[in-house]
């Protein structure tokens, strides 16, 4: 069984904004202090939809890491690559490709969808159709069980599950697997063995779920057990074969409630964003310009918070003291526009400081950044390469 551990990715965009850091960076500060973590700069990812103007995609990750930094990423407790760095990850696709049904990338449901989106651009490409394996070899290379997301995504991390088990499949039964399989349940002891073997009988007989968590459980307590004589068991327990790749769950996160200063969701395609690092003067500016209920034409005119994007602001950044004052005030024209945008701006520059205080060193000295990720590809690689090893020899294709 392998050890717990998650892997997330973001495509280099170069600076972040408020969107970001509620949507996905807060999580990852959160998960590393849980979890073994890996994020990665999913350079070749851009490429799949930039491929006709790359230029920029390198500055745009040091941007990017450096924001990650900010918002208190900790390369002391995560591992911060560059997808590129990695050239495992090409082989590794490249392997899967020659196993996984075109069928299977035609049916991903973002496939049509952004081809949809992006119209102006020519996307029949092989890059932009396999995109998702190219996702999961990613996720399996490091052999990931814990991939966070949002709903919208979880059909990749199917597919992810889809191809590690067709993998597993194809290549998992090492020759004699059978016989060093029951040569394993006899390493367990006679009383396990038995209980091992019954709880195998009850999940392939009768698809009991149950007894499969038993049987992993019992295969936990034995702690003299090698590698791959676990891997054995488990795949024998299960009718398939030694698991090589792992099968990902989605960690799911809660979608982001952030607002631009439009009342859409932030986006830089909207230009309705705040970054993480942006100066005061300029927040300040942006806030105070809103947009407010179009029915507050003078000062006196009572408005609805509902109808006002400033709102949305404050149900991110306010207590429920705020909120009610907001509402109150706004409702009897007992606050006026300029006084409801204070707090946010408040509160946003308060939320902003850190980041701009962690950044410092980093913009006064690029090459702390360019050191943290060089170790990050080191320790990537090393993993992957692990990986690599086993997927060759279970292939067949070791010619050491």
């Amino acid at each position: 069984m392998y050890a717990e551990r998650v892997l997330s990715g973001m495509r280099p965009t170069g600076s972040l904004h408020l969107g970001h850091y509620h949507g996905v960076l807060k999580n990852w500060v959160r998960l590393q202090y849980e979890y073994p973590c890996l994020f990665f700069v999913a350079d070749w990812h851009a490429l799949t939809t930039q491929y006709d103007d790359p230029q920029g995609i390198v500055d745009a990750t040091w941007e990017m890491v450096i924001d990650w930094l900010a918002a208190g990423v900790d390369p002391a407790r995560a591992t911060l690559f560059i997808q590129s760095q990695v050239p495992e990850h090409a082989e590794l696709h490249l392997l899967l490709s020659m196993m996984a049904p075109l069928g299977w990338l035609e049916r991903v449901p973002t496939y049509k969808d952004q081809q949809e989106k992006l119209e102006n651009k020519d996307l029949s490409t092989y890059g932009f159709l396999g995109y998702p394996l190219l996702q999961s070899a990613d996720i399996l290379i490091y052999r990931a069980d814990k991939v966070p997301v949002g709903e919208d995504q979880v059909p990749h991390i199917e597919f992810s599950r889809e191809v590690a088990r067709r993998f597993n499949h194809l290549y998992g039964r090492e020759p004699g697997f059978a016989d060093k399989a029951r040569e394993a349940v006899r390493k367990l002891g006679a009383k396990r063995a038995r209980r091992y073997e019954e709880l195998r009988t009850r999940f392939q007989q009768q698809g009991e779920q149950a007894a499969i968590e038993q049987a992993h459980a019992l295969l936990d307590e034995v702690h003299d057990l090698s590698h791959a004589d676990r891997e054995r068991l488990r795949g024998y327990l299960e009718g398939t074969g030694k698991m090589i790749l792992v099968e990902p769950g989605a960690l799911l996160t809660e979608a982001s409630r952030m607002p631009g200063i439009d009342g859409q969701k932030m986006s830089k395609s909207y230009g309705n964003t705040i970054t993480l690092r942006e100066d005061a003067t300029s927040v300040t500016q942006k806030i105070r310009r809103m947009p407010t209920d179009p029915a507050r034409i003078r000062r006196t005119d009572a408005g609805d918070p509902d109808k006002c994007p400033v709102w949305q602001l404050h149900q991110v950044y306010s207590d429920a003291a705020c909120q009610a004052w907001v509402q109150q005030g706004c409702r009897s024209a007992g606050i006026g526009c300029l006084d409801c945008k204070q707090p946010v701006i408040d509160a946003i520059l308060r939320e902003q400081a850190p980041m701009r205080e962690r950044a410092q060193p980093f913009l006064d000295d690029p090459q702390l950044v360019r050191s943290i990720i060089a170790d990050g590809n080191s320790k990537a690689r090393h993993l992957a390469r692990e990986t690599m090893r086993d997927v060759r020899q279970a292939m067949g294709m070791d010619y050491r």
